[in-house]
């Protein structure tokens, strides 16, 4: 059972379909860390470009979800309540294997420093415990 579901999602980011990269969360502590689900399905519109015949989710997509999981992360903290966070810098980001349909993404973004309006984050994202991406996010806070 997950601790937020899409609606619940919806209520703390600002992103909707079809950039809603996230289906659910499973664990959070507020203002420091959260694991998220993405359920990858062939009917994503990506897939038609990405490659046709082939299709692989895009890393840049891979490391926005960890983006919104880690937003969520941030967002969830009583006193960042009705704030956006934006993505403002992206760190070391490594693509280790494929995201292909059918895969359930794990996306974990651990918030580890807050300095004012600027939030920085390590993000990991397996498949089937296996490590697929990864990366050191920044967010500002507005």
């Amino acid at each position: 059972m997950s601790l937020m579901n899409i609606n619940q999602i919806m209520e703390v980011i600002p992103h909707r379909y079809p950039f809603l990269l996230i289906d659910s969360i499973e664990e959070i502590e507020d203002g420091k860390r959260a694991v998220g689900k993405k359920c990858v399905s062939a009917n994503e519109l990506f897939f038609q470009g990405h490659f046709p015949g082939n299709p692989v989710m895009p890393g840049v997509l891979i490391i926005e979800a960890l983006a919104q999981v880690g937003a969520v992360a941030l967002l969830s903290s009583p006193d960042m309540k009705g704030k956006t966070a934006y993505f403002a810098g992206i760190d070391n980001a490594r693509f280790r294997k494929k995201v292909i349909p059918g895969d359930v993404l794990t996306l974990e973004t651990q918030i580890i420093k807050i300095k004012g309006p600027m939030g920085i984050g390590e993000a990991v994202a397996k498949v089937d415990g296996i490590k697929v991406a990864e990366a050191k996010l920044t967010f500002a806070i507005g």
